[in-house]
């Protein structure tokens, strides 16, 4: 439970106090298959400093086997920024980890909560909770070859089993290996039946059992996921927990985050108007297609469709974005006429 009278910018100067020199996670943008790449990743930092970001999971195999340049680049600006594993072979972990902290991540996330049939053909992500000794295993891997964190994100059980004692045992024998940092999806994974989109919304969240974690195991740091959109329910969360990640209302409403830094973090810095953060991004698109001869100006783009989201004129901002004709131009100050499609008081 959160000390009694002390502000959240308060807590966060006592945690900088007794901790790194990086923020801490007590905000952070969920791992998004397809949508939390760097382009996103370089998006939400102009609207937040010090919310952590995560990649998307990167399978050892794409890193043993693969390009591994193509997969680990970041923009340095990123920080705090993690980078999320996929597998289940210690070895190859380990030497995944190690890569991931030589690029300088700040964080190696295990994902034990993915519950895509492809995954699970891999026998890793939410069908790994079924095997905790393995994760423990995977997690002792990688902390011996690197010094950065090793996380584990996980749900609170699979298929139908749904007592609390299940997420429990597993997070107390991942935690013997050393695990100290849980991010906690607070739904079931269904394996067989449900798609993910379904798996994200089908089986109930139940909240109360990152909670009761968290008193359970109150040494150990407990990040709670899943259906969080509004900045009362963060604040709900955070009476109980050490940190909330936010996953698709980051992503379709980004600009949510824009108080992250003031509120969460004791920032003293002015908030960036919407408008602002899109003047950011011209000069990274400019460079960036510079830079990749292939690269299109939607791969960026389309990361920032949600950023006018209940404003007057979002829809012809997200249709100016868009617009094959215009995007095909390779214009990055196309951000700026499709922002000029707001209702006057916005623009």
């Amino acid at each position: 439970m959160r000390a009694a009278g002390l502000s959240f910018a308060a807590l966060f100067l006592i945690d900088t106090m007794t901790s790194s020199s990086l923020p801490s996670r007590r905000l952070s943008v969920a791992p998004m298959m397809d949508w939390t790449d760097r382009h996103c990743r370089k998006f939400h930092r102009e609207i937040t400093r010090h919310t952590w970001l995560y990649t998307e999971m990167v399978t050892t195999g794409a890193l043993v086997y693969g390009d591994v340049e193509r997969h680990l680049r970041f923009n340095e600006e990123e920080h705090p920024v993690a980078l999320q594993l996929g597998g289940s072979d210690p070895k190859d972990l380990a030497t995944s980890a190690k890569l991931g902290q030589q690029w300088g991540y700040d964080e190696i996330n295990l994902n034990c909560g993915c519950p895509s049939e492809r995954v699970q053909k891999g026998a890793f992500g939410a069908c790994l909770m079924a095997e905790p000794q393995l994760v423990a295993d995977c997690v002792k891997a990688m902390r011996d070859v690197v010094d950065i964190d090793v996380t584990v994100k996980h749900r609170i059980g699979i298929d139908d089993s749904e007592s609390y004692d299940f997420v429990r045992d597993f997070v107390g024998t991942v935690a013997e290996a050393g695990c100290k940092t849980f991010i906690v999806h607070a739904r079931n994974a269904i394996l067989k039946g449900l798609s993910p989109k379904e798996n994200r919304e089908v089986p109930p969240l139940k909240y109360e059992y990152a909670y009761q974690l968290k008193r359970d195991f109150p040494q150990f740091e407990f990040i709670i996921n899943g259906g969080i959109k509004t900045i009362d329910e963060i604040d709900l969360h955070l009476r109980h927990l050490d940190g909330v990640m936010l996953g698709r209302e980051a992503y379709h409403n980004p600009y949510v985050m824009a108080q992250f830094d003031q509120r969460y973090y004791g920032a003293e810095a002015q908030v960036k108007t919407r408008e602002q953060v899109l003047e950011a991004m011209i000069p990274y698109i400019a460079a960036q297609l510079a830079q990749e001869e292939r690269m299109k100006l939607n791969s960026i783009t389309r990361h920032m469709l949600g950023l006018m989201q209940n404003l007057p004129g979002a829809r012809g901002f997200r249709q100016t974005l868009s617009d094959a004709k215009k995007l095909a131009s390779g214009d990055p100050r196309l951000l700026l006429e499709a922002a000029a499609r707001l209702a006057p008081a916005h623009a």
